[in-house]
């Protein structure tokens, strides 16, 4: 609960293009700590969730959700970082770490990503933790009135590089 003045600041400052209509806009302290309940609450039982850290400041963050009902053996993992830390390799890192452990600790056999197909940068970044395009449904999604394709991406317990 002590990081909820950092984390409302991050998510209103993030580049929301890509990212969820659940996270709120405008972010509000209250929601900062909504989720951190949540997280106290699940973290490590139904998903791990971790914020991506530079110099004792948040950056970023990531978190993989088990998914219910039959499809529960897949989690679904989410990121983001702050525009100033793009393009250094920072998410690349931060997805290996995450799918090693929501892997290794969770109940799961697969992680999913659903990304807007014009998020190449996304992409690049699952592509180097193995994740292996599987799907795009056509007309999927919208955000701030546009329609996209949403591209979905798959990495199975089975891949054996996670550690590398």
């Amino acid at each position: 609960m002590n990081d909820s003045k950092e984390l409302t600041a991050l998510c209103n400052a993030v580049d929301r293009s890509f990212l969820s209509d659940r996270l709120p806009y405008p972010y509000t302290e209250e929601d900062a700590k909504a989720w951190l309940n949540m997280v106290a609450q699940n973290d490590s039982v139904t998903g791990i969730y971790r914020a991506i850290v530079m110099d004792g400041q948040p950056i970023g963050s990531i978190s993989v959700e088990q998914k219910d009902d039959v499809f529960r053996i897949d989690g679904e993992i989410g990121f983001m970082l702050h525009g100033n830390y793009c393009n250094q390799g920072i998410m690349t890192e931060a997805v290996r770490q995450m799918c090693t452990i929501a892997l290794r600790d969770l109940p799961i056999e697969r992680i999913t990503a659903n990304i807007f197909q014009p998020n190449t940068a996304s992409m690049q970044v699952l592509r180097k933790n193995g994740f292996v395009h599987e799907a795009t449904l056509r007309n999927a999604v919208i955000k701030n009135n546009e329609i996209y394709n949403l591209c979905i991406w798959g990495l199975t317990k089975n891949y054996n590089n996670l550690s590398k």
